[in-house]
């Protein structure tokens, strides 16, 4: 132990309060501290244990043997035992049991090393959920765990290609096993099958199995593994597990017929013996254990805690999924209750002594010949007998009795040991695979360093092997740190490390003590002192071998660990393991194939499949010649084969160490025995890691973690420097004077041993001196305050003390008063009160008396009044029921005048308000009200200056006269001297005193020059101001008409409604005017009528016919046509005056234009067929014609009616080309402005071209027209032609009874009425041309308004071209953006009207074909004129519309392509800005239709090609959350749907009568709402796997590590599992905005696509209790996150989420709840944590955390500086005391992917079927709607 540490001289001096480590010889080191400071050369130091006492401790001088120095606290309990500053033996022991026995931690590392030690008690920390949360994880970031060793170990394997193994050493009972089988049980969970064969549920079945063959009680372990064994499990290319392979080493036969006392031997004895009573083990003849003489030697053969029976179940289970066949399974339990019948035979020795016998009757011996199916005479002959073989004879000889009974124990570990090979090929074969393997993690569970009081030829071969072990870890040890020192540019310097190849070669070399023992073997007559002899002779001289003093039998051998003593009596023995030929020759031909292939040569058996892995896999029991005994390998020869096999694959593998320890020997739960744990630290490598540390620099820091931590070292100026390697340099250089106490490494800085807690110990110094000079600082500011709050309560004191003297004086000054005042009140009441009385009963007297007389005289003046008043009510209702009636008249009159009027206004003004000139007329106005007042103010300032010089005239003009007169006076009284008169003297006075008049007429000027001056100023500041606000007005009208159109899209539904309300409006408007068209058409008729009654009577002229034309045309109401044709010429206008507003017309226009040509030309064509048709009726009818005055006139009625609509058509025409000429010059100038300002001409010349192109198609329209309208005169005139030869050619038809005489005044009358038809004709075409000129007017304006929008954008441009190019960038995206949503909006609601105008105007073509069938069915009929008028009347009442009835017809081979544009090619992008979950309401509409024919077999394709499709789309986007989430909301919306329109009342309450029009009529869905219900739920959970992919990776960095509130962290040292080659390249962290960032995507997402409130309110319930699962398992399972400073951090970052919610209006999610936990986690870390008071506070507060959690957090509390305290012990035990009545599940962790079961709420639509309109995007033309 005294090469494990060398002196601390490297580290600081032994000053006084400075803890140290001293031996002990029972609890082996013992800490103490110096009472006094050491000086060198003194001879002892004084020393104050732990229990107060005071110890001198002596100290070798020559040696300079100091003590070893204690780790600072803050480093005590640390995950990584080389992260300690000082690395000796006691500080590693010491950690350990911190670990083990306060914080309940079984699991640290030692560099590379996983140390485990045995808790001897069933812990929670295996469960799915800790393996889930290490899956994926650094082997550093989380707390030491055997699944953290086998993470790394899978990681690397995936990432640098390299096989690994997993080398699982320690003593018995140490958990080799359970560890081991721990490993196998992550990877089968993690990697999963790569198919569907469940290998890695093989794998883990195979435990069992092998725990039941090959594990058995002993003393130190109630599970111990006898065997030593490798695993191989293989992986594919994708890692998953393909295959495994297992390899045993060196079983314990010897267990089979021999236990100590207190042991058992194999389990599946016991567990045979407990299922005895099972029907189908009768014939095994099988009793209780302790009956069987191989199982009850050890006596007590049960195991506390362990049910054999169920044991032996979960056996037969495994052996069963590794496919072995129950009748192999009965054989196998045959041959092993063989094996107990066998223990039993009763062998009886002869008198001789030299023979032995058995009984014939022996029932054990029946048992086992029938078991085995062997005869029964041949087997008792021959396990009393043995043959001998000569070269000239063989003879048979008896065996004595302890002959035999070695013969038979020695057969009885033959037949265990093949059976027992026999089950591992049988295993491999189940486990292995055809497939290739690309790589494999081979876990080695092998037996540690054993030494017991009697070691015998197992314990040998036991330490041989662990020899070989030592050496390849420590080699690989060395070569780790040397890569290290390498990659981070260290100089290396050669670190002495132990090798113990002498030792080996001592056992392995040639003539070594392996080789010796095989040769004594091979002697006939050799024995143990022989073989013990040549060893004392051979290898005295070696320092690995030793001879004791008191035995010529046994030698010792110096082992890597420690020396073990072996004793040599049956080396030789089981050396040779010899069993006799003829007994295994009769199992041979044994009648059950089982047992004979046992015991065939291995030439004769099949031979195994070469495994696939890279190492080539060899048996490890090599093949025994049978034929020879002498001849065949010795168990050592075949141990050392198969030790060098497994030497070479760990070799080509990258190991990787678990080593475990046993605390006691007692095997009790949580009990340290420091003596045992060093022994087994000393022997399992630990502390020769820790010395190969020590040797080096074991303390490494990055920089940026040691500038975090030690910052507060670091002075001021040091900190500008902005480079934190260079800050790092010069504190190291200045803190530590010794260059070789550290070294600067590439990425890290390298400290020595006891650099790091020198340190910590001048950081705590920092700190400290800090602390003090605060809590001075408070402690002054406390008292101060103390002071001040005791001086003002004393004053506070006298105050109130004189207040309340002064207040009882007063007191008693009032009450006296008080009562003088109480009698003078008391007297005066009771005289009032008497005088009171009396006069109240003289005013009830009076008061009758007079309220009488009063009363009477009331009476009748009210009775005069009412007849006064009746009298003028009569007279008043005369003269106004007089007045009312002339009123009346005159306000019908009136009523009819100004209702002509009124329409005619209406109608301008409809026109008016429709264009844009309106709006400029407001502001033109406001312009020119503001340049009045401007010219206003020009005026005045113009007269005020006029005023100005007329005032400066007359002031220079009246100087002058002054001046002029003073000369004047001047010379006067020279010329006249003192004789000055009077008269002089008088004018002298009048010319002052209009002088002094002039001065003030000038100061009143003046002042009005003032006034005025000051007046006309505040009138310009006025009309300034004016201005100002009417510009400001003007600005906010047309930010007012640019909003409207933003928006447009955020009032899209209120929109709707109104264009739906409106749209009401016209239709029940269209409709009155037909009516009142109808109306007078029929007294047209009429009159008409009476007019030919007339001309009947009057024979001998011909009328016109062209009059009935003519007069048709005089009503001011629209044809059905036209007022179609009108409507969407204003929708047209409304859209025209949209785009104006959004600069975009010139693209909608063109739209418009092209979608109203192709409307055109459409009835055109229409118009053509029904010609044609005509015409071939009108050649069909000529030959048989009559004269049917009443058919012909309803021909005329049509023919004229087809006229007026020629005629209709041609003045839209023209009213179109009109437009489009009008829009092609506004385009042109719009384009060449805007040519002249950006230069970007091509989208403008486009549009151009686009225009002529539709200016030609209008021109061939025209034509077409041109060419209609002579095909119906040709028509006209051949029909005429056909008939007779009236002279009347421009007639078209022929009146009835036209050839009469008609008289004179009758022509005269019709002629004027001809003539009044004309004018009135003429005033209507003026009237056109009016709204013509008005129309092009309008379109000027519009062009001007173009005009005036290209100079804003100009101006806009010229003010970008100012900004900076992201700006530029930004501003422009911006503006592309408004501009084509507008569009976009614009383009689709003018889709719509078309569409929709379209779909009436195809109505009304079907409603003139019926008009057509009823004049044929008219003129077959002849009916009456009655029928005729009735008739008539139907026809109009049948052009009514039939509107959209919510159906989508189409025909059965379209289904495919109907799925495939509907779903499986459907992108969520193509339907923005539509109405969310189109597809579903799309789809509905098809199911109705099949419902409403009642096609059973068309709903049920549709559905199911729905249900599939959907499936396959999500199926390949299933990483994909916007496909989704659209095909969640679409699902869920047909199923609304669904249920909607079921017929259910219960679904329909909140339908709207036309909702529960479209409800299905002859299919009952449910089914299929299940179905869709269940595809919801597929896809609900689809949904949260895709988002928590996406989010669970950020959660853990922006939760835990992220410092979202800078500088509350700190850094801790860390040890080897932060070394580069744990880490993963290219992690990245994320912080807390990150997660928010993601989830407002998720939201946005849901939200646009019209998800279910509800549904999104449950998504985020489901991510956030993730996000809280996988933030708390991972606090739960992190020794450094468990601080008060993490816990600051996780309340910041959960108030920061909780604000999300509350923003998106989600808090009502119950997402806040499913983090509780997370929040009572971060409070208990924030919370004191000493008194009882405290305990009782955090179980109050931690609610929502079990106990297990609480006392989990409690013991991985880390504080991280000094001044903070750890948990103590008894804290946490009194919190486990108040807790015990919780019942809380074991389960530590939260299962992060426990899913919240989904509700979907029925959600019903607003929308009606008939009012969805399908884009053309879609492509689903073939969709008619029905």
């Amino acid at each position: 132990m005294d090469a494990l540490v060398e002196s601390h001289s490297q580290g600081p001096s032994l000053i006084q309060y400075t803890r140290v480590w001293i031996p002990d010889p029972d609890e082996v080191w013992r800490s103490a501290e110096l009472t006094k400071d050491y000086k060198e050369g003194e001879k002892s130091l004084q020393l104050r244990l732990e229990d107060e006492t005071i110890q001198e401790y002596p100290i070798d001088v020559q040696k300079n043997q100091l003590p070893f120095l204690r780790n600072p606290d803050i480093l005590v309990g640390e995950n990584d035992l080389t992260a300690l500053s000082y690395l000796h033996e006691p500080a590693v022991l010491h950690n350990l049991k911190v670990r083990f026995l306060e914080s309940n931690h079984i699991y640290t590392y030692c560099g590379i090393v996983l140390v485990a030690i045995n808790p001897y008690e069933q812990l929670p920390i295996y469960g799915q959920d800790v393996i889930y949360a290490y899956s994926g994880q650094n082997m550093g970031d989380m707390d030491p765990h055997i699944f953290a060793v086998a993470e790394e170990a899978y990681k690397q394997m995936a990432r640098d290609e390299k096989n690994q193994s997993i080398i699982v050493s320690g003593e018995s009972g140490a958990g080799k096993t359970v560890s081991a089988k721990y490993a196998m049980r992550y990877f089968a969970t993690v990697s999963g099958s790569a198919s569907d064969t469940n290998i890695e549920e093989k794998v883990l079945a195979s435990s069992p199995i092998m725990e039941a063959i090959g594990n058995a009680k002993t003393t130190r372990n109630d599970n111990s593994s006898r065997f030593g064994k490798y695993i191989q499990i293989g992986f594919d290319k994708r890692y998953h597990i393909i295959g495994a392979n297992m390899r045993t080493y060196l079983l314990e036969k010897s267990r089979v017929v021999f236990q100590a006392d207190d042991e058992r031997n194999y389990h599946i004895f016991y567990q045979l013996c407990a299922a005895a009573s099972l029907p189908e083990f009768k014939e095994l003849a099988l009793t209780c254990a302790e009956d069987f003489f191989y199982a009850s030697q050890g006596g007590d053969t049960s195991i506390e805690g362990v049910d054999d029976a169920e044991d032996f179940e979960k056996t037969r289970q495994a052996f069963t999924l590794l496919g072995v066949r129950e009748s192999h399974q009965i054989s196998i339990f045959k041959i092993i209750a063989s094996i107990l019948h066998l223990g039993n035979v009763e062998i009886q020795a002869e008198r001789d002594g030299e023979s032995c016998s058995i009984s014939p009757g022996d029932e054990h011996l029946s048992n086992f010949c029938r078991l085995l199916g062997v005869e029964h005479g041949q087997m008792e002959h021959w396990l009393c007998h043995r043959k001998l073989v000569t070269t000239s004879e063989t003879y048979v000889k008896t065996m004595s009795l302890q002959q035999v009974v070695n013969a038979r124990n020695a057969l009885a570990k033959h037949i265990y040991a093949q059976l027992f090979g026999w089950i591992v090929e049988h295993i491999n074969k189940a486990l292995h695979t055809s497939l290739k393997q690309h790589s494999f993690i081979g876990v080695l569970d092998i037996y540690g360093f054993e030494t017991f009081e009697v070691n015998s030829f197992e314990q040998f071969c036991i330490n041989y092997a662990n020899e070989k072990l030592q050496q390849q870890f420590n080699s690989h040890v060395f070569k780790l740190e040397q890569e290290e020192y390498m990659k981070e540019q260290i100089p290396w310097t050669l670190i002495d490390f132990y090798d113990n190849q002498p030792c080996i070669d001592l056992i392995e070399a040639k003539l070594g003590i392996l080789d010796l023992l095989d040769e004594e073997c091979k002697v006939p007559k050799g024995t143990d002192q022989n073989w013990a002899q040549k060893l004392y002779d051979r290898h005295s001289g070696s320092q690995h071998f030793q001879k004791p003093r008191m035995s010529n039998t046994a030698f010792i051998v110096v082992h890597f660990a420690d020396k073990v003593e072996y004793l040599s009596d049956g080396f030789l023995e089981k050396n040779r393991d010899t069993v006799y030929e003829e007994q295994i020759n009769i199992l041979k031909a044994s009648k059950f194939p089982l047992v004979a292939d046992l015991f065939h040569d291995d030439k004769d058996s099949v031979p195994a499949t070469a495994s696939s892995s890279k190492i080539s896999v060899r048996s490890a029991r090599p093949p025994l010649k049978t034929s020879n005994k002498e001849h065949k390998k010795t168990v050592g020869h075949q141990f050392r084969t198969s030790l060098h096999l497994l030497m070479e694959t760990l070799n080509a593998t990258t190991p990787h160490y678990v080593r475990c320890i046993k605390p006691n020997d007692e095997k009790l739960p949580f009990h340290f025995d420091p003596k045992r744990a060093v022994q087994q630290l000393r022997a399992c490598g630990v502390l020769e890691t820790i010395r190969i540390s020590a040797a080096g620099y074991p303390s490494r820091w990055a920089y940026h973690d040691f500038f975090n931590r030690y910052r507060v070292l670091i002075k001021k100026r040091e900190l500008a420097n902005t480079d934190k390697k260079a800050i790092c340099r010069s504190v190291l250089e200045s803190l530590i004077k010794d260059p070789d106490k550290f070294q600067f490494g590439r990425t890290k800085i390298f400290f020595r041993a006891g650099q790091v807690a020198y340190l910590e110990k001048l950081r705590a110094d920092k700190f400290r001196a800090a602390t003090i000079m605060i809590q001075k600082t408070v402690r002054g500011w406390l008292q101060k305050v103390k002071y001040r709050r005791l001086k003002g309560a004393t004053l506070t004191l006298q105050r109130y003390c004189r207040g309340l003297l002064a207040r009882r004086l007063a007191e008693h000054l009032r009450r006296t008063r008080a009562a003088v005042v109480l009698q003078k009140q008391y007297r005066m009441q009771r005289a009032r009160q008497a005088y009171q009385m009396v006069r109240r009963a003289t005013v009830v007297i009076q008061a009758f008396a007079r309220g009488m007389f009063v009363r009477r005289i009331y009476h009748q003046v009210l009775r005069e009044h009412k007849a006064t008043i009746i009298q003028k009510h009569v007279r008043g209702w005369m003269a106004r029921r007089h007045f009312h009636r002339l009123r009346g008249a005159a306000i019908v009159i009136q009523c009819g005048f100004r209702r002509l009027k009124a329409k005619q206004e209406l109608k301008a003004l409809k026109i008016e308000a429709r264009s844009a000139e309106h709006l400029k007329r407001l502001n033109v106005g406001m312009e020119n009200k503001v340049v009045q007042l401007q010219r206003k103010i020009d005026d005045q300032n113009k007269e005020f200056k006029t005023l100005s010089e007329q005032l400066s005239a007359v002031t220079s003009t009246h100087a002058m006269e002054v001046e002029k007169l003073k000369k004047e006076l001047a010379h006067y009284q020279q010329s006249q001297g003192e004789d000055s008169s009077p008269q002089l003297q008088e004018e002298v006075e009048s010319l002052r005193m209009e002088l002094q008049r002039a001065h003030s007429e000038r100061k009143v000027l003046e002042d009005t020059h003032t006034r005025e001056k000051d007046e006309l100023r505040k009138r310009v500041a006025d009309l300034e101001q004016e201005n100002a606000l009417l510009k400001d007005e003007k600005e906010q009208l047309n930010n007012q008409i640019l909003c409207q159109s933003k928006d447009d899209f955020a009032q899209n539904s209120v929109k709707e409604n109104l264009l739906m309300k409106k749209e009401l409006e016209e239709e029940r408007s269209r409709y009155q005017n037909l009516v009142k068209e109808y109306s007078r058409l029929e007294q047209r008729y009429d009159n008409l009528r009476d007019e030919m009654t007339l001309v009947k009577q009057t024979p001998g002229h011909r009328r016109n016919p062209s009059n009935q034309s003519s007069l048709e045309s005089d009503s001011n109401y629209p044809s059905i046509s036209t007022s179609e044709v009108g409507d969407t010429e204003d929708a047209l206008q409304q859209v025209e005056e949209i785009g104006l507003e959004k600069a975009a017309m010139d693209m909608t226009v063109f739209l418009k234009l092209q979608k109203r040509v192709r409307e055109l030309e459409q009835e055109r064509r229409k118009l053509q067929v029904q010609l044609e048709k005509r015409e071939q009726q009108d050649g069909k009818r000529v030959p048989a014609e009559q004269p049917k005055n009443d058919l012909d006139l309803d021909q005329d009625a049509d023919l004229a009616y087809n006229s007026l609509k020629r005629q209709e058509l041609e003045s839209e025409n023209k009213k179109l080309k009109n437009e489009l000429n009008e829009l092609r010059k506004a385009v042109a100038d719009q384009a060449s402005a805007h040519t002249a300002a950006h230069g970007a001409p091509d989208g403008y010349s486009l549009l151009l071209n686009q225009l002529k192109l539709a200016h030609e198609e209008l021109e061939v329209r025209k034509e077409e027209v041109l060419i209609l309208r002579t095909q119906i005169v040709s028509a006209d005139q051949r029909r005429l032609a056909s008939k007779s030869s009236e002279p009347n050619i421009n007639a078209r038809t022929s009146w009835p009874n036209s050839e009469k005489h008609v008289d004179q005044e009758d022509a005269i009358e019709a002629y004027h009425g001809v003539c009044q038809t004309n004018r009135l004709l003429e005033a209507q075409l003026q009237a056109q041309s009016r709204e013509h000129e008005e129309e092009v007017e309008g379109l000027k304006a519009q062009v001007e308004a173009l005009k005036e929008e290209l100079d804003k954008q100009q101006q806009t441009f010229c003010q970008t071209l100012l900004l900076s190019p992201e700006a530029q960038v930004e501003f422009g995206v911006q503006q592309e953006i408004s501009r084509l949503t507008n569009e976009n909006l614009d383009l689709k609601e003018l889709v719509e009207k078309l569409e929709k105008n379209e779909k009436k105007l195809k109505k009304q073509l079907k409603i003139y074909m019926k008009k057509v069938q009823d004049l044929e069915a008219a003129q077959a009929l002849a009916q009456s004129e009655k029928r005729r008028h009735e008739l008539n009347r139907q026809v109009t009442v049948q052009r009514k519309e039939k509107d959209f009835q919510g159906m989508l017809e189409y025909h059965k081979e379209d289904e495919a392509l109907l799925v495939r544009n509907l779903v499986t090619e459907l992108k969520p992008q193509a339907l923005a800005g539509t109405v969310p979950c189109l597809p579903a309401y799309i789809l509905y509409m098809c199911i109705r239709h099949a419902d409403y024919v009642n096609d059973d077999l068309k709903v049920h394709s549709l559905l199911t090609s729905t249900i599939n499709g959907i499936k396959k789309v999500l199926k390949k986007h299933n990483d994909d959350f916007e496909m989704t989430s659209f095909w969640l909301s679409n699902t869920c919306r047909l199923l609304h749907c669904l249920k909607q329109y079921s017929g259910d009342e219960g679904f329909m309450t909140q339908n709207t009568a036309k909702q529960n029009e479209h409800c299905l009529k002859n299919f009952d869905l449910t089914e299929y709402r299940q179905v869709l219900s269940d595809l919801s739920i597929q896809i609900y959970q689809q949904l949260i796997k895709i988002a928590e992919g996406l989010l669970q990776p950020m959660i853990v960095s922006a939760m835990l590590e992220n410092e979202s509130i800078q500088g509350l962290s700190g850094v801790k040292p860390t040890g080897y599992r932060k070394r580069s080659s744990s880490m993963a390249d290219g992690d990245s962290s994320y912080c807390l905005e990150a997660i928010i960032r993601q989830m407002n995507s998720f939201h946005t997402i849901m939200c646009d696509q019209g998800l279910d409130p509800e549904i999104i309110l449950q998504v985020f319930k489901q991510l956030f209790y993730m996000i809280n699962a996988v933030t708390l398992n991972n606090l739960l399972l992190r020794k450094d996150v468990c601080s008060w400073s993490t816990g600051m951090q996780l309340r910041y970052n959960i108030s920061q989420l909780e604000e999300w919610l509350r923003g998106r209006n989600l808090h009502q999610s119950g997402a806040v709840q499913t983090m509780e936990p997370l929040i009572q986690a971060a409070q208990l870390l924030q919370l004191k944590k000493k008194t009882p008071e405290d305990a009782e506070a955090i179980c109050s507060l931690c609610t929502a955390l079990s106990t297990q959690q609480i006392v989990k957090i409690l013991n991985l509390y880390t504080p991280l500086n000094e001044f903070e305290e750890r948990v103590t012990v008894a804290f946490i035990r009194t919190i486990q005391a108040q807790l015990q009545e919780r019942n809380d599940p074991q389960q530590l962790l939260l299962d992060f992917k426990h899913m919240f079961p989904v509700l979907f709420p029925f959600n019903p639509s607003s929308l009606t079927m008939d009012s969805i309109h399908i884009p053309a995007c879609l492509n689903l033309e073939f969709l008619n709607e029905v």
